[in-house]
Order: structure tokens, then C-alpha cells, then sequence
């Protein structure tokens, strides 16, 4: 059994930071990719961010140069810095990692959410 935990929304004043951490625990062999996506109500959960295993990034365009994705491989667990925040980042963020356990192999996994609100 896989569990992805999150921490770190909150509310934020627009031009503030937040730090977003996403904990993986379980019977875990491997983690591949990992990544950050949000969603707002009435749309479709976008990728903000993703981290391969040898540490290559990709981002969303909107949060290029505002946010940075990392990754702690002892710790599996996978880090959003989120800066200069804006009312239109205001959003639940959900973490997702590309996993390998032994019992079931390769799949996919989804932390609970957790709310970030930016206050213009």
C-alpha cells in the first residue's frame, strides 16, 4: 500500500510564498516521476510542475520563474516553492508520483489535496 501525504497550503497574501511537501510511504521499490497539479472548481486538474528521477523539470508556463519543484530521494518526498503567488494560483494542489512497488509494479498515486488560497 502506497499513501502520498501533503502539507503545506494554506492562505497567502498575492506576492507571498507558501511551500508545498508531498510525502510518499509505503511498500515502495522505486519512484520515477513525481509532480505537482491543481485544480480549480469547474475545470479540469492542470500539471503545474514535474520532477523525473534524474532530476529534469518541467513547468506550466503561467508558473514559470515563480515556482521550483525538488525532490528529496532518501526522503521520497517531493517539494513545491511556490513565490510571488498570485489570486489566480488559488487552487486545491494535488501531488502525483510514478510508482514501482513490487506486489503491483508500476502505477500511479494521488495525495488527498490541499488548499492554496491567495488573497489579492
Amino acid at each position: 500500500q502506497v499513501q502520498l501525504v501533503e502539507t503545506g497550503g494554506g492562505l497567502v497574501q498575492a506576492g507571498g510564498s507558501l511551500r508545498l511537501s508531498c510525502a510518499a510511504s509505503g511498500s515502495i521499490f522505486r519512484i520515477n516521476a513525481m509532480a505537482w497539479y491543481r485544480q480549480v472548481p469547474g475545470k479540469q486538474r492542470e500539471l503545474v510542475a514535474s520532477i523525473r528521477s534524474g532530476g529534469g523539470t518541467n513547468y506550466e508556463d503561467s508558473v514559470k520563474g515563480r515556482f521550483t519543484i525538488s525532490r528529496d530521494n532518501v526522503k521520497n518526498t517531493v517539494y513545491l516553492q511556490m513565490s510571488s503567488l498570485k489570486p489566480e494560483d488559488t487552487a486545491v494542489y494535488y501531488c502525483n508520483a510514478d510508482i514501482t512497488t513490487r506486489r503491483i509494479g508500476r502505477d500511479d498515486y494521488w495525495g488527498q489535496g490541499t488548499q492554496v488560497t491567495v488573497s489579492s
